[in-house]
Parts: structure tokens; sequence; C-alpha cells
């Protein structure tokens, strides 16, 4: 005979379940009036909350009568993201307790809230060589007719073996057409000794061969004498390979991307040129330091920097420095829907926001800012310039 939930056990799953959807029904707003170029919004748009009950608890009674946690999540954050039949989805990295990173799709109507998880986690197929931990999806709609998906796939590091953190690196590839059947490819392959950590695919074919952007560094954390974020051409995704790497956008001594830099989503096309979204890293008295700035590459050949504002265009802000990482904001996904764009951008590698622009906006700010000049007495003069030509405009 089966013994029936006691009364704890059905007020405890009531309440997660209550509790659950209030936090996905939560609607959002801007939060305050932003300096025009962008809005950030009130709250994150996912947190480990939004992972449904069902993925974490065994909810039968028999099995779990104190109704306890049988699969713990520690963060969601880093997301890929593509406008599909009219809803906003994401590729979510969700971290569990034990530290392993896994994909998730979250969709949303309206792409500031209301995200919601779908049925289950992503199957994700391996290679001969299994994955250790994959994390950090860039999703790109090709001209081809497939949607591939980039990420970061970690194994241990073989040549180590007694260094239980030592970890090598190498660009994951997948492919799908329906954002529900996955395709594993091989991994990327690139010069030798090159670890890629963020790799993201160009929409287009240039010169009839897929194009991509790469983060060469010598290391799994080390850039080494290296770095800046870099282009190369491959004949075929089916089996990618990438010989000589051109630099795009170098790091700089004193800047906001002095340590590291790479790319964040696939860039985004305008009159004007490219629009790219990229991470700059710098080295502070508390720590690593990653804020996301803008630049723009030629239409005809992305990898050439054409614009370039100087600092960062999101860094992080109040509670959002908090959490396993401080001090750290990311993107690697944001979506274009009419003129509209949506940056998916996540805090502190613990929770998922977004911020809106327009596509006009961001030309303007990326074409019209001024550039760095790479010394502090050519940032006075930049403020002198703009106090300048406020003087001609006169009394409100």
């Amino acid at each position: 005979m089966t013994q029936a939930p006691d009364a704890a056990f059905l007020k405890r799953r009531a309440r997660l379940q209550r509790d659950f959807e209030a936090l996905l029904a939560r609607p959002n707003t801007p939060a305050g009036l932003g300096n025009g170029v962008f809005e950030r919004w009130q709250y994150p748009i996912l947190t480990r909350d939004h992972v449904p009950p069902h993925w974490r608890y065994d909810l039968d009674p028999r099995t779990n009568p104190r109704l306890l946690e049988r699969i713990g999540v520690n963060a969601t954050f880093n997301a890929g993201a593509i406008l599909w039949r009219d809803r906003y989805l994401l590729v979510v990295r969700v971290e569990g307790t034990d530290r392993k990173s896994w994909f998730a799709i979250a969709e949303s109507t309206s792409g500031v809230d209301g995200f919601r998880f779908r049925g289950r986690p992503v199957a994700l197929p391996e290679t001969d060589d299994p994955d250790t931990n994959v994390y950090d999806m860039r999703l790109t709609r090709h001209e081809d007719g497939w949607i591939y998906g980039l990420f970061c796939t970690e194994r241990k590091d073989p040549g180590r073996p007694e260094d239980t953190s030592a970890a090598v690196a190498a660009c994951g590839i997948v492919r799908t057409r329906d954002l529900e059947d996955w395709e594993r490819l091989p991994d990327l392959v690139t010069a030798s000794g090159q670890q890629q950590r963020n790799v993201v695919l160009h929409p287009e074919f240039v010169d009839g061969r897929y194009a991509l952007f790469t983060r060469p560094q010598s290391g799994f954390v080390e850039v080494g004498t290296g770095g800046g974020i870099g282009f190369g051409l491959t004949d075929s995704m089916e089996h990618a390979s990438v010989g000589e790497e051109t630099v795009v956008d170098a790091r700089a001594y004193h800047t906001i991307s002095e340590l590291k830099n790479g790319l964040g989503p696939p860039p985004i096309r305008t009159a004007a040129g490219w629009l790219q979204l990229a991470h700059g890293v710098r080295a502070t008295a508390a720590g690593l330091r990653y804020v996301l700035y803008l630049f723009m590459t030629d239409r005809d050949e992305p990898w050439k920097v054409i614009h370039k504002p100087a600092g960062h265009l999101i860094a992080p802000l109040g509670a959002e420095r908090v959490g396993d990482v401080p001090n750290v904001v990311f993107s690697n996904g944001w979506i274009v829907n009419g003129d509209d764009v949506f940056i998916y951008y996540a805090s502190a590698d613990t929770r998922l926001h977004v911020a809106t622009s327009t596509v006009e906006r961001l030309v303007d700010y990326c074409i019209s800012t001024p550039a760095d000049g790479l010394r502090s007495a050519a940032s006075v003069a930049a403020v002198n310039r703009l106090i300048d030509g406020n003087e001609s405009v006169g009394p409100e």
C-alpha cells in the first residue's frame, strides 16, 4: 500500500512551485535613465532559481519524503542567443554545484522577462575524446543554412597528470537546423600550442570560406606573448582548421584589455560596418576586471577595424560586482529584432542580465565616440574638445 505524503511535504512542494512561478511571472522594467547608449533592466533575467524545481528535486514522497534538493544548481550565465520563430532563445550555461557546466535553452516572448527553460537540458553529443566541461556557446545563423554553436570544451591536461587543476581548452562545434537535434563536429584545429576558449563564427562566407574570430593563447589562462582577437579562414566546418590568424584587435598597455580580450557574440551587420561586441580584461589590486566594449569592422573586410570607441560599453555595476567571480561582466549573445538590440550579459559568473539598445544608437556610439588616445593628456584633450563644442551651443 502506497503511503500518502504528509502535510509538511505537500506544503513545501506547493511553496516551491508557487515561488518558482511567481519569479517567472515577475515583470522587468528599465533601471533608470541610462546613458542614452543602452538601458539596463532592473532584474536579472535568469538566476539559479529559474531552473525548474523538477530538475533539482525528486518530487516523489516515497523516495524523498523530506523534499530535499538532489541536484544543486550554482549559476546560470554566459548564454548564446538567437531569435527563433518570434521568440528570444538563449542557450544558457548552467553550472551545477559539482562545478560541471551544461547547456539548457530558455525562451521568452519579450526578450526582457518571462524566460522559461525548455523541458530538458541539451544532451550534447561528445567526440571520441569526451569533454570534462563545456561552456559559453556562441550561436551563429550562417548563410549556409545551418545554425552553428561554438563553445569551449575543457579537458584534463594529459601532459601534467599530477596537477589536478591543469586543463587544456579547445573550440567545440555543433550544428542544428531546429535547435532541438544537435550534430557534433570535430573540434577546431588551430596552430600548435594554442588554446581556443573564445571562438566566434562569422555569419557570412569570406572569399567563399568560413571565417572565424579566435583568441589564440599559450595556456589555459595565460595569454602569453600573443593574444588579441584573431581572424582566420577554414574551407569546412565539418573539419574546421585554421592555419594563419590575423590579429584584429590587439591588446594595449593601460587599457581595458591590456591583459586579455576576446569576441563575444557573432557581429551584427549594419550599413556602416559590422558591430562587434567583445570583452576586455585588466588586472587590478582586487583581481581581474572584465568589461564589455564595442568596435566596428569593415563590411567587406570584417577583420579590419574602422571605428573603436575608447573605454568600456558595459562594466559591472552595483550588485553585478558580487558573485562567484567578482567584478566581471561577460557576453556571448545578443539579438537584433528590427532595429532593437538585446544584449545578454552575465555578471560575476553567477546570473544573466539584459541591456537594450538599437542598431542606430550603437552605430552612432561606435562612430562618434572618441578613440583611446592612450595617454592621460589625450583624454583631457578629448574632454576639452567636448566642452568647447558645448560652449557654442549656448544656454538652454
